[in-house]
């Protein structure tokens, strides 16, 4: 589950790169998105990743909730009951301001960190004990307010590391579904030991 908002005056905003990470996943195995019978959510079926062999990865379905951001846990609620999702496969890709811009980084549930679509999904779906893929934005400059920062366009200037950044998000979901999160965590930082204790201090 990508998380952003919907429409073209969004799709630039640090508040969208969990839309864009999925993006980059579905056109990796050419997967297309459609609104079908998933309620609230564009979704598309896909195997994410290569076994041993060429052999295409896992299934999954990569999803886009069209309501905003702060309505996301519905569509993913809706979702996750449609196709019998375990809150243990579920994998939410989204942005963070609480990591330095350009980094990805993983865990399983813990706090929203004042995310809403976070907190809103956490809430439909009764419980945190999900698999998060989290891309830095860094935080906003000088007393400019969180949500004005998140809900702006990335600088033009910033175009090649957006996209860089949805593509290293993309390559952590592959890691992740294929072997795990410990493993994941192990590539994209190290080691997950400290980065797991650091998540449990800071969670509510």
């Amino acid at each position: 589950m990508g998380l952003g908002n919907p429409g073209p005056a969004y799709a630039k905003n640090r508040h969208n790169l969990g839309f864009m990470a999925v993006d980059v996943l579905a056109a990796r195995v050419g997967a297309s998105f459609s609104k079908r019978a998933h309620g609230r959510a564009l979704a598309a079926a896909a195997r994410i990743g290569w076994l041993p062999g060429g052999l295409p990865g896992p299934r999954a379905v990569l999803a886009k909730p069209q309501t905003f951001m702060n309505l996301s846990g519905g569509p993913t609620a809706e979702l996750v009951d449609y196709f019998g999702v375990g809150l243990d496969r579920l994998v939410v890709v989204h942005d963070d301001i609480d990591l330095p811009a350009w980094q990805v980084r993983l865990k399983r549930g813990g706090g929203e960190g004042g995310h809403n679509g976070l907190r809103d999904i956490s809430k439909a779906l009764g419980g945190r004990d999900y698999l998060r893929v989290r891309c830095g934005v860094g935080r906003p400059p000088g007393r400019q307010e969180a949500a004005d920062f998140v809900l702006a366009d990335f600088p033009a200037a910033q175009a090649a590391d957006v996209a860089l950044l949805a593509d290293k998000a993309a390559d952590a979901v592959e890691r992740l579904i294929l072997e795990g999160l410990a493993a994941a965590q192990l590539a994209f930082h190290s080691p997950p030991e400290a980065d797991e204790t650091a998540e449990r201090d800071q969670a509510p």
